[in-house]
């Protein structure tokens, strides 16, 4: 996906942003389906920017971003899922996870001396157990009518490189930076190979990864757009069709509205006379 310039990326941007209100809408309305959108990449990726760009037209409403950090004490005494299905969007509405339960088999992977803290039994072929956990989940929820999308934004090292010193050279984005993304930049491999097994090994026809290159953001934005956009026009949403009874009513009330007007004017008509 190419544009000549960041305008006319921009624009079909616009245009992508206006489409996605109008299903999020439908999708609110007719309150089958609910959507969630799964986002995990390196750091410096641009998984924030992503989602504050092609969010930007969607009713808060019908929206809900929940970002995952280090688990807490309460989340290791649960199991791996447990906090991010507490997160889980309603029917009719949008639910993104700025990093998910992916982690763990992503972060703890290339850690494994996170495990202990876990306080797991025994286990063997662990890192199998658990894409086997995540396809039934997932696989649970396309079920009970939650549509899944994942997007695994894969930004080049060099790139990275070039965004980490972005973010200590500019002020206003010091805070971004972390010394703990330096040494995970560090086991660069490490992190590649398991971001390869994950998503050969828990992409699904009902919850399929795209794997997005994320160097130039205009283009990345524009890609997560439309497989979202796309993703809902195969549910198709509709707004709820009216029913006899409830169209008399409102004939009723089209009817009472009316008639106050009508009062409204002889009213007034008597008040001159």
């Amino acid at each position: 996906m190419q544009f000549q310039s960041k305008q006319l990326a921009a624009d079909a941007l616009s245009k992508d942003i206006a489409r996605l209100a109008k299903l999020q809408d439908k999708l609110y309305a007719d309150g089958r389906w609910a959507m969630l959108l799964i986002f995990q990449a390196m750091d410096a990726a641009g998984k924030d920017s992503v989602i504050k760009h092609v969010m930007s037209g969607i009713n808060p409403q019908g929206c809900e971003v929940h970002s995952f950090k280090a688990p807490s004490e309460e989340d290791l005494d649960h199991d791996f899922l447990w906090r991010a299905a507490k997160r889980l969007p309603q029917r009719g509405r949008i639910g993104i996870f700025n990093r998910s339960y992916y982690e763990e088999v992503l972060v703890v992977r290339v850690h494994p001396e996170l495990l202990p803290a876990q306080k797991l039994p025994a286990i063997k072929d662990i890192w199998k157990q658990r894409f086997e956990d995540i396809n039934a989940f997932e696989r649970y929820l396309h079920r009970n009518g939650v549509l899944i999308r994942k997007f695994f934004l894969h930004v080049s090292k060099k790139e990275q490189k070039k965004r980490f010193l972005d973010r200590l050279d500019k002020p206003d984005k010091n805070w971004k930076f972390s010394v703990g993304d330096v040494r995970d930049r560090q086991r660069w491999d490490e992190y590649m190979h398991a971001y390869e097994q994950m998503v050969r090994n828990t992409a699904t026809v009902h919850a399929p990864w795209y794997v997005v290159p994320a160097d130039n953001k205009w283009c990345t934005r524009l890609v997560v757009a439309s497989a979202v956009i796309d993703a809902l026009k195969e549910i198709d949403p509709k707004y709820p069709k009216v029913d006899p009874a409830k169209r008399k009513a409102l004939e009723l009330a089209r009817g009472m509205l009316k008639s106050e007007d009508e009062n409204g004017r002889q009213a007034g008509q008597k008040g001159l006379g």
